[in-house]
């Protein structure tokens, strides 16, 4: 279950004088940013593809691991506050700021400052152990914890704790130093993405989980069964104790894009968000390899039952669904669809068409190595006309960059040929 990033900072923020003053002037570029035509244009227009009545296709970029590289070649991302939320939180305006200077796409400022609940968890009993790489961006390797199924028996469902005074605390200090600039909101689960495979693979292994399918299927589907049913007590936990928070907004939905809509989803919402009234995502990018009967049974099956809840929901990350996208479509209240570089376009548009958002990701590996214009223009061109003969409400999604080589000017001009692309259909 996700959690917010911040959720581990257990002092009250504190900044000096002179990051105070940097905190409040990086808020007054936000603030007269936010207030730009561009920025309302781009809102407009997302609210209207999200609602499945596209003007024109949308297109981010995340560069995600490249944020380290784009920070240490420039000024405007260096950091200056020392306490490690002020430190997040100026992070973020800096790479907002910067992806609106630089990048010719769709991305949006989040129109406030969001101060995260304490909110954690007691754990499942088990935690996952893995076996580092020497090198500084290396794989890491699956140290099994669960090495057979009466270990299962060490597992516990865990528990929500919310630290309100804490979470009072924060909102007091934020508050202070933005207040009359930008507002500030105290939020607790905005973004809800169910990750079972994911879990399950960190504790068992991912060879043996995909064995295990054929030779131990039994076990493998009571412990499947055992997290979903995690999963959905905690979700039950954060609605009953008020910590699920309204997300059609610039929450970051699924594997990529949005939640922007007019209005708040499903039916009338209170003044305290349900699952009725959110988006929420799923994906097992960990069984891209096996096939879509043996998806459906060991994933979509659970994966199902925690997102029929929500109000709109979304699926997919790294997977390759060209078959399985019949099996995709048929997830309750289907809205977003994540197709992978590794998803056949020309396959996989005509079964989605209208049904769904297009979620479509470019491969990022063509920001290393001999970055070459005319190939990625092709490219895209190509996989942009197959969506577009299909009718599809389409979105363009540059991220999983883990590198840029050191050269932050290629998202710039990768945005900018997608933007003509995109303009040009």
């Amino acid at each position: 279950m996700y959690l917010s990033r911040l959720t581990d900072h257990t002092a009250t923020p504190t900044a000096t004088a002179e990051e105070t003053r940097t905190l409040r002037e990086l808020a007054r570029r936000k603030a007269e940013l936010l207030g730009s035509p561009a920025v309302a244009e781009r809102t407009r227009l997302w609210k209207k593809h999200n609602a499945l009545l596209q003007e024109r296709p949308m297109l981010l970029v995340f560069p995600e691991g490249s944020w380290s590289e784009l920070i240490a070649s420039s000024e405007a991302l260096q950091c200056r506050c020392s306490d490690p939320l002020l430190h997040q939180i100026e992070q973020e305006i800096r790479m907002e700021l910067y992806a609106f200077e630089h990048f010719d796409t769709d991305n949006l400022p989040t129109p406030s400052v969001w101060v995260p609940k304490a909110i954690g968890n007691t754990g499942w009993g088990v935690e996952a152990r893995w076996e580092m790489s020497q090198e500084a961006h290396g794989a890491r390797k699956f140290d099994p914890v669960i090495a057979e199924e009466s270990d299962l028996d060490k597992m516990r469902f865990p528990e929500v704790v919310h630290d309100e005074g804490l979470s009072e605390r924060r909102f007091d200090a934020v508050n202070e130093i933005f207040d009359g600039i930008l507002p500030v909101e105290l939020v607790g689960i905005k973004h809800v993405s169910f990750h079972l495979m994911a879990q399950w693979t960190a504790l068992r292994g991912l060879e043996e989980v995909l064995m295990d399918m054929i030779a131990e299927p039994e076990f493998t589907h009571r412990a499947l069964a055992f997290l979903a049913e995690g999963n959905r007590r905690l979700i039950e936990q954060y609605e009953s104790m008020g910590l699920l928070e309204f997300n059609h907004d610039n929450t970051y939905h699924s594997t990529g894009g949005n939640g922007w809509l007019e209005s708040c989803p499903g039916p009338e919402a209170g003044a305290t968000a349900k699952r009725a009234n959110m988006w929420a995502s799923a994906e097992a990018q960990e069984l891209t390899v096996v096939s879509p009967a043996m998806h459906a049974e060991f994933a979509l099956r659970y994966e199902k039952e925690l997102l029929e809840p929500f109000a709109l929901t979304g699926y997919g990350c790294c997977e390759d669904i060209t078959d399985k996208c019949n099996l995709v479509l048929d997830i309750p209240h289907i809205r977003r669809i994540s197709v992978s570089p590794f998803t056949n376009v020309a396959r996989s548009a005509p079964q989605i068409g209208v049904r769904a958002i297009f979620s479509w990701k470019p491969k990022p590996t063509d920001l290393v190595g001999n970055f070459n214009p005319e190939r990625i223009r092709s490219y895209l061109r190509e996989n942009i006309a197959e969506c577009r003969k299909s009718g599809c409400n389409f979105e363009v999604i540059l991220k999983d960059t883990h590198t840029c080589e050191r050269r932050p000017e290629r998202f710039d001009d990768w945005s900018r040929i997608a933007r003509e692309e995109i303009d040009r259909c």
